[in-house]
Parts: structure tokens; C-alpha cells; sequence
């Protein structure tokens, strides 16, 4: 089923957006040289309880996953790029990061997602990469207008990130969010124009384009959760939460404050 949120439903999740857009802010500005996932993931522990907030994760135990996740936030370096699981690893210079966070917050999830590289190496693959993806998503945005088709949005997605020379994975993509965090429609990140749902205002869509390096094939860790590259390459992945309003996509995770 495909939840159309009420503007009261929307304006909840305004507040969730915010709060997830902060806490990932506010994360990337402690992580450095040296931090252990395992300190991201009690940070971001403790700014979910200090806000009221519940996290959409550490329960969270669906088909593909050996669950439950047991965590509050995914942990995905290098050729880790979706679903990664938070362990004892500390971070090295030029590494590549990517969060992943989805809270509830007045019965609304939001879900977002950062990639960037940590310390003051800045390896050119992985700064590009993190480009197509933030690219890909302002591309997806701006096509999420009311009327629009599902498949305009993928479409805008997917063109971007072939255009920069990355194949595309259709095994995850975006997904509705509301009252849980995943829910449908699914929003893949390819597609053909003018075909899928119509975009109407009230629904709430996380888009999150990813890519690696040089594959499009994923493989599964031995934690049962982390997703990685199959050729272990490289890997990046940018998400927002944005709104469907009668005038055009409103993006719900960004933060109160740069």
C-alpha cells in the first residue's frame, strides 16, 4: 500500500527530517582520523534518545538481512555501500564513509543518507563518485513534481549517474516512507519516463542513488548485513527524504544549521 501522508502527517515528518539531516551533520563533524564505527553508533545512540526519537534500525530484521540490525545507524567504508553493519573498525586517512540513518519522531520516519571522505586525503575516484550521487539525487528531486511518473524520477537518477560513467543496480533503491520506514513505492534508480505511480502530493519518497566503481554487482558480508562491492571497489551513496507538494519536491532532511 502507498501512504499519502496528511499536512499534519507532513509537517511531523518535517521535524523528523531535520532532526535525521542534524544528527548526520553533527556526525560528520566529530568523525575523524581515528574514530571507531562502533563511537558513531553510540553518538548517534545518544542523540536519538536525548531528541524523543526512536530509531528505525535496531529492530529492523527483514528477509535480506540477518536480523535484527541490533544498531542505530549504518556504517558502509570503502567498498562497504549500503546496510553497513557497525563494528570495531577504526578509520583511516581517505577513507570513504558513508551514513545511513532513518529515525521515527511523531509516528513520521525520515531517512537519509552522507558519503565523504574522512581526514585530509582526498583520493579523486571517491570524490567523484560522492558527486554522481549528490548530482543524481538533486536530478531525482527536481523531477519529483506532482504528476510526475515514478519512472520520471528514476529515469533522472539513473540518466545522471550512466552520464558519469557508473553502471546502475537495481537491487536497492528508494522507497516510500511515513509511518514505517520502508514501504512502497519502489524507487529504483533507472527507469523509463512517463511509467510507474503517479507523484501526488502528501507521499513521501526517500531517493537514494549509489554506486561502485566499477561493477554493479554487490555481494553480502559475513556479518549478514553489509552490502559490498563484489569486485572491491569503491562505493558511494547519498539519500534525502523529500515531500511531494503542489508545488514541487520539498527536501525534509536538511539541517537547522551548516
Amino acid at each position: 500500500m502507498i501512504e499519502i501522508l496528511s499536512p499534519t502527517e507532513v509537517a511531523r515528518g518535517r521535524e523528523t527530517g531535520a532532526l535525521v539531516a542534524d544528527i548526520l551533520a553533527s556526525l560528520r563533524r566529530r568523525v575523524v582520523v581515528g574514530t571507531n564505527l562502533l563511537d558513531i553508533d553510540r553518538w548517534a545512540k545518544a542523540m536519538i534518545v536525548e531528541a524523543g526519537a526512536l530509531s528505525c534500525y535496531v529492530d529492523y530484521a527483514p528477509s535480506f538481512g540477518r536480523g535484527p540490525f541490533g544498531h542505530h545507524i549504518c556504517t558502509s567504508v570503502n567498498d562497504a555501500v549500503l546496510h553497513g553493519l557497525p563494528h570495531d573498525e577504526t578509520l583511516a586517512d581517505g577513507d570513504l564513509l558513508s551514513l545511513d540513518l532513518a529515525v521515527s519522531l511523531g509516528g513520521v520516519v525520515a531517512d537519509s543518507a552522507i558519503s565523504f571522505v574522512v581526514g585530509d586525503a582526498r583520493p579523486t575516484e571517491s570524490v567523484a563518485m560522492i558527486d554522481a550521487t549528490e548530482r543524481a539525487l538533486a536530478a531525482g528531486i527536481a523531477a519529483a513534481v506532482p504528476g510526475a511518473h515514478l519512472g520520471d524520477v528514476s529515469h533522472a537518477i539513473g540518466s545522471t549517474l550512466t552520464g558519469a560513467g557508473y553502471s546502475v543496480n537495481t537491487e536497492f533503491g528508494g522507497h516510500g516512507v511515513g509511518s514505517t520506514m520502508h514501504q512502497d513505492p519502489h524507487v529504483s534508480n533507472t527507469g523509463r519516463p512517463g511509467r510507474g505511480f503517479r507523484l501526488r502530493p502528501g507521499l513521501l519518497l526517500a531517493l537514494e542513488p549509489w554506486v561502485m566503481a566499477d561493477t554493479d554487482r554487490l555481494v553480502t558480508d559475513a556479518d549478514g548485513w553489509t552490502l559490498r562491492s563484489a569486485t572491491g571497489c569503491r562505493t558511494a551513496h547519498s539519500e534525502h527524504t523529500i515531500a511531494i507538494t503542489e508545488d514541487g519536491a520539498e527536501i525534509l532532511t536538511l539541517p537547522t544549521s551548516a
